[in-house]
């Protein structure tokens, strides 16, 4: 083994009992010393010394540098609409080829309209002044209302093909494009984890993908149809007349130009609005994944305010974004009506010069204004595809990134044999996001094939640096790591990790049954699919001490864990975890505080069945218990990030150096144990006094079987989903306006602006009808076709400026409206869900992923109840009713026969919006599914990177989207028929119209003008309509998303946070007596299964009371029963002799402090983090500084070169376990509680952090009450009192001598935490 620089070790010491034995030890106890001593010179030559107080910033070289930022790099990538369709099949494109030429061709049957519109007027006016008989005119009327009939049949069928295409494709490659984010998400490395959070993850693979998938789909059949429609348009003209067509063309350019110029800004502004939303969605996230933690420090209004401030960011940019749309609408809209104005003055020129005739003007006239309004219709589609390109640069610049650390490549050797020797040699590691400080520096360390090897120290050290290194999940910057004199970094990543099962300090579980959980530790052995697989899980777990619980659970093996295994306690998740590591019966084995989490009994069995499983295999322990790690094989001692010591046990211990002192401070009393015998304990204890005597509560016997009854499994009955309510709309429109109710005065200036707006089309359709009448002239009255053609032409002028103007003060007002509403809805949504239940969070279904998912996708579409989309609704509202009501007034007779298809076109509209709403439940239900299944997988990407699950969790989430495309096949060709109906019908209308009204003109019951005003009112309202019912997409996404939020803000908890009744009460007013008197508990999802069976226990003002016992016994419940995250069933929780229930709930959690197991931190700055444990934010930074030199770590902190402004990473990862657990223990001691709740809170330190803040909270617990949960012995030996539970009561009580001379459960656990050979 080498030592220090890799020197050889000293010979084996001789055999114990040898009179050399000491003298052996202490010379190689110095000879230790000067290796170690010689790797510290020769580190702090050319590095920094990491034991200085200032510790300076580390100055990279140029390599070292370039190696850190390929774990960062994210490629530039220029992302246009083609790249949308990068992972398209040859159906896909075949489809797409034929929906295109159908939109095209769609499309063009409008303008075509406009020739036989030409030859009409023709007809009209040749029957009018008498230049044709009436038989001719009717032959003429009957063929041009047959081509109107035919045109109808082709719109039909061509808009179905291309709406159902685009549609299918759309749903089709944004699912590769989700699968290819995914699998790029899979294969990165670390470096990039710790940059961007898992919320914006989350956020982009939901919203940001639904933002693609929208441009993709049935929008871009309507840009392609519209476009089309506006080209035929010119066409059409051109061939009409050239000269006038060339000259109108500038206002086509001017439109161009526009949109030209407010595009870039819209981009831009787009991208950054979505960068923003993504940062807000990791804050949300965060908060919603450490409910308990906010509920039992009262943060929820603090978290929702960081949320708030990244939401302000994307309100900004969100108004920016539709003022914007806002002017480019308008300027092409008033481009288009300068350029009719021209039309109109310049073909009355013509006609006068007798260059052309009315019919050529007339389609010329229509042809352009068909093509006109299309430009205006065409924003809006187009916007959505503008923001489909944003969205999507951030999600291909993922996909594009080729990881330096990829583990689907096949690149790399695979040794023919794997003995399991593995050597550090000279190692130096800094992590990518905190380059100014070092993690390791020039380590060596050889790690003997078949043997266990220990990596003791303090937190920070630098041991759980040595295990990301070997798992790859990081690169060092110097030195190198060899596997059997193979460096790692040219052997296959995958082959790698699949040598090695790793078992982590806080173990993550996935969503699957516990047999499907085990069996992921399979994977890439030869036992994968193995017939006798189920045999190879049970023995697995019964090594692992987790045979006997598992049995035990409603389902066996097949009951299923829900996100991050919630609903089992922290030692039945330590226990999976070690069964799935064992299972595959690796070569090398990475155990990083794999018991830490374990009561003794079941440590010392699993620790037991850990050493069986390392024979033969490189083991290689972290341990904070050195109790587990004594006999192994060579135990390397570190500090700061180097090698200090390195032996076995006896040798150290006997050096008297670093682990000697750990040692020491890990001892338990055991001389109280020796001195107090059997009948000794018995007459002392009938001696005491009641209160204080040491009680058995059940018949003594040995250590008690773990047993599991804080096991939360739901039944099939408890677990389902709240029964989803339908609200009729005008609630949920009430719901969207109470959000609103502040602007309603901004709110009521756009409604008359969208009036306004609405009423530009038919004021239009007058103009054009008396421009027609007045270019209809004959050559006698060319005089007075002058003076009306120019007044039309300034009427136009006119129209341009207030349409303008009203579009430009419509996008302001309803953008504000509408980003308001967005943010209100999206604070309220995060205040109501953490305003709920835990229980509430237990169910899998409201996992954090899809919480976040809710937050960010669901609530953008409530948009379409608001904002812009409500505004474009009530413009063409106001199209459809003006264009009827003028048509009624002018010649009712043809308004009644023309207006009686508008009821068929609705019809179909409502119809294609109810199976668009049922599509659109689906397809929400579907991406919410996956959405919360990709952000569980990157949550715990680094269990997924050793578990090498990245093939099949990418087989599981690409039959979960071809489920969802199969699904909405059905839906997606009944709408698309519907709508390209109500499109069709159009054309049925207009042959009606001119049938009927053209037998009116040739009667002379119309004129001119009365016939095209009425049919050009009628042509714009039915255009309107379908415009109307394109829409419908965003209507259906906010009444569903509308339904899912008012069910979420109509759900009132019954421990509400919100609520103001209850006794409120000075801290200085409680003295801190908490008494459990019969407390009988099952959780809600499993009524039937008790946890708590009459637990009763009383703790004293001031007093120290600790509860022990098995993993499942009861402990953490009655810290969350005391914390209020749930209430007893029967019996009572009571606070100075009152039941807590009396007290108001956030009253109540302001007296008390919580430190758990796992502890929570948020992406922010350490004093971010700390001040989120008191309510004064103004806290004095001596304060915080106090704080955190009593939980010891204070120097740490003060050595950091940003200090308290450090950033600690997405949820503190960029701090080592212990060091995390330090942070959370100084944010509870600022809070000053009257009651101190530890629930395993020193469980993560090490041993000399532990004996210090150990100490710290013995004095913090002074004057207060204090109730710690610890499996550690040595960690509550002093406390006042001791509870033993068992089965949910209590076993055994008393203080730690008294329990010993019970020789009882207590005694046991004792025995089995005694470290032995302790050196003097």
């Amino acid at each position: 083994m080498a030592v220090g620089d890799g020197a050889p070790a000293p010979a084996p010491a001789s055999a114990p009992g040898s009179g050399d034995d000491k003298t052996l030890n202490n010379e190689k106890a110095g000879d230790l010393a000067v290796t170690v001593d010689g790797v510290k010179k020769e580190a702090t030559s050319d590095r920094n010394d990491l034991h200085s107080d200032e510790s300076p910033d580390v100055v990279l070289t140029e390599e070292e540098t370039k190696i850190i930022e390929r774990q960062l790099d994210l490629p530039t990538v220029n992302v246009t609409f083609s790249t949308l369709y990068r992972y398209a099949t040859r159906n896909d494109r075949i489809i797409l080829a034929v929906s295109t030429l159908c939109c095209i061709a769609g499309g063009a049957g409008l303008p075509l309209m406009t020739l036989i519109l030409g030859s009409f007027a023709g007809s009209f006016q040749a029957i009018f002044y008498g230049t044709i008989t009436q038989d001719q005119f009717n032959s003429d009327l009957t063929y041009y209302s047959l081509l109107f009939v035919y045109l109808a049949i082709a719109r039909f069928v061509t808009i179905y093909i291309a709406t159902w295409g685009f549609i299918y494709t759309g749903e089709h490659i944004s699912a590769k494009i989700r699968e290819q984010y995914l699998a790029a998400l899979l294969r990165q490395n670390m470096a990039f984890y710790d940059k961007h959070g898992v919320g914006e993850i989350t956020t982009r693979i939901t919203h940001d993908m639904n933002l693609v998938q929208d441009g993709m789909s049935e929008m871009l059949a309507f840009v392609l149809t519209l476009f089309a429609t506006f080209v035929t348009s010119l066409v059409v003209g051109f061939v009409q007349y050239w000269k006038l067509t060339l000259i109108l063309m500038s206002g086509v350019f001017t439109t161009v130009s526009v949109m030209a110029l407010g595009s870039r800004f819209f981009v831009t502004a787009t991208i950054k609005g979505l960068q923003a939303t993504g940062v807000g969605g990791s804050k949300a996230e965060e908060a919603l994944a450490s409910i308990r933690n906010a509920a039992a420090f009262g943060t929820q209004e603090k978290l929702v305010a960081r949320y708030q401030k990244h939401l302000g960011e994307a309100e900004k940019w969100g108004i920016r974004v539709k003022i914007a749309l806002g002017c480019l609408i308008g300027g092409m809209l008033g481009a288009q009506y300068l350029t009719y104005g021209l039309g109109v003055w310049l073909g009355g020129r013509y006609i006068v010069d007798g260059e052309t005739t009315l019919p050529r003007i007339i389609a010329i006239m229509m042809a352009l204004t068909l093509g006109a309004s299309t430009l205006g219709t065409l924003a809006t589609p187009a916007q959505t595809i503008a923001t489909a390109i944003s969205a999507a640069s951030k999600i291909f610049q993922v996909i594009d990134r080729a990881s330096p650390l990829d583990p689907s490549s096949d690149a790399g050797m695979v040794p023919p044999v794997l003995i399991g020797h593995i050597e550090l040699r000279n190692v130096t590691h800094v992590y990518p996001s905190r380059r100014k400080r070092l993690a390791m520096d020039k380590v060596s360390i050889n790690i003997a094939a078949g043997k266990m090897t220990a990596l003791v120290g303090s937190s920070g050290s630098g041991k759980s640096s040595i295990i990301g290194l070997l798992e790859r999940f990081y690169e060092p910057i110097q030195g190198s790591i060899t596997l059997d004199g193979y460096d790692i970094k040219n052997l296959s990543l995958r082959w790698l990790r699949q040598q090695m099962s790793l078992v982590i300090q806080e173990p993550i579980l996935f969503s699957a049954t516990i047999r499907e959980n085990i069996a992921h530790g399979l994977r890439g052995t030869e036992w994968e699919t193995a017939q006798h697989k189920d045999e190879l899980i049970y023995q697995a777990a019964k090594a692992a001490n987790a045979h006997d619980f598992i049995q035990n659970l409603p389902n066996g093996y097949d009951t299923l864990v829900s996100h991050q295994a919630s609903l089992l306690s922290g030692g039945q998740k330590q226990r999976v975890a070690i069964a799935r590591a064992i299972v595959g019966k690796p070569k090398i084995l990475l155990l990083d505080e794999a018991t830490s989490a374990l009561d003794t009994r079941s440590e010392g069995e699993v620790q037991a069945a850990l050493d069986r499983s390392s024979k033969g295999r490189t083991t290689i322990v972290i341990a904070h218990r050195l109790s587990t790690i004594k006999n192994a094989d060579h135990i390397v001692v570190m500090d700061r990030g180097r090698v200090v010591e390195q032996g076995t046990h006896d040798e150290l211990v006997a050096s008297k150096g670093h682990y000697f002192k750990l040692v020491e401070a890990q001892s338990l009393r055991q001389e109280a144990e020796s001195r107090v015998g059997v009948s000794g304990a018995q007459e002392d204890t009938e001696s005491e006094d009641s209160d204080v005597a040491a009680t058995s509560m059940v018949p003594k016997s040995g250590v008690a079987d773990a047993t599991d009854t804080d096991l939360v499994i739901p039944s099939d009955a408890g677990n389902g989903k709240a029964i989803e309510k339908k609200h009729n709309y005008f609630s949920l429109v009430k719901l969207m306006a109470s959000f609103n109710k502040t602007e309603a005065g901004v709110i009521l200036v756009g409604l008359v602006l969208a009036v306004i707006v609405g009423g530009g089309n038919p004021t239009q359709a007058i103009f054009l009808a008396k421009s027609i009448n007045a270019l209809s002239f004959p050559p006698i009255l060319y005089d007075e076709l002058g003076r009306q053609t120019s007044f039309w032409a300034l009427m136009y002028l006119m129209l341009a400026f207030v349409v303008f103007l009203a579009y430009v003060a419509q996008g302001w007002a309803f953008s504000y409206c509408s980003e308001r509403l967005i943010y209100k809805v999206r604070v309220a949504a995060l205040r109501a869900m953490l305003r709920q239940d835990i229980s509430f969070f237990d169910r899998h279904e409201n996992s954090s992923g899809a919480l976040t998912a809710f937050l960010s996708t669901e609530t953008n579409h409530l948009a379409g109840l608001s904002g812009s989309t409500l505004g474009t609704l009530l413009t063409l509202t106001t199209t459809l009713v003006a264009a009827l009501s003028l048509s009624l007034g002018i010649g009712w007779k043809l308004a009644l026969v023309c207006g009686s298809t508008m009821p068929v076109v609705l019809a179909c509209g409502f119809l294609r919006y109810h199976i668009l709403q049922k599509l659109q439940a689906r397809k929400q239900k579907a991406y919410a599914d996956s959405a919360a299944y990709a952000s569980e997988m990157t949550s715990s990407i680094r269990t997924v990177a050793s578990l090498t699950r990245e093939k099949d969790i990418l087989a599981h989430y690409r039959a979960m989207m071809k489920a969802q495309v199969k699904s909405s096949t059905i839906a997606v060709i009944k709408s698309s028929v519907l709508y390209a109906a109500s499109q069709s019908i159009t054309f049925l209308a207009m042959a009606l119209g001119f049938w009927y009204g053209g037998g009116k003109v040739a009667a002379r019951e119309y004129d001119l003008f009365q016939f095209f005003a009425c049919f050009g009112a009628i042509i714009f309202g039915a255009e309107a309509a379908g415009t109307l019912f394109s829409l419908t997409p965003d209507m259906a996404k906010a009444t569903s998303a509308a339904n899912e939020l008012k069910d979420l803000l109509d759900k009132r908890p019954s421990i509400d946070t919100w609520s103001k009744e209850g006794l409120q009460v000075e801290r200085s007013s409680i003295q801190g007596k908490i008494e459990l008197k019969d407390v009988h508990f099952s959780y809600s999802t499993r009524p039937d299964h008790k946890v708590l069976r009459g637990l009763s226990l009383t703790v004293l003002p001031g007093q120290y009371v600790a509860i022990v016992g098995s993993s499942g016994c009861g402990k953490s419940t009655v810290i969350q029963l005391l914390e209020r995250f749930y209430d007893p069933s029967s019996g009572t929780v009571e606070l100075d002799g009152r039941d807590i229930i009396s007290y108001n709930v956030n009253n109540y959690r302001s007296l008390l402090s919580l430190v758990s197991q796992e502890p929570t931190l948020y992406h922010g700055s350490i004093r971010e983090n700390l001040i989120l444990g008191t309510p004064d934010e103004s806290i004095s930074d001596q304060v915080l500084w106090n704080a955190l030199h009593e939980a010891n770590l204070g120097d740490f902190v003060s050595s950091l070169p940003d200090g308290l402004n450090t950033d600690v990473g997405p949820k503190g990862s960029l701090l080592s376990g212990g060091q995390k657990q330090r942070v959370a223990l100084a944010r509870a001691l600022i809070r000053n509680p009257r009651v101190l709740l530890l629930d395993e809170a020193t469980s993560a330190l090490d041993s000399e952090s532990e004996r210090v803040v150990q100490a710290a909270l013995d004095a913090a617990a002074k004057g207060r009450t204090t109730i710690a949960v610890a499996h550690r012995l040595s960690s509550i030996q002093n406390a006042d009192r001791i509870y033993f539970l068992d089965q949910g009561r209590v076993a055994e009580q008393g203080t730690h001598e008294e329990l010993l001379a019970l020789r009882g459960k207590y005694w046991g656990y004792a025995a089995l935490q005694s470290l032995e050979n302790v050196g003097a």
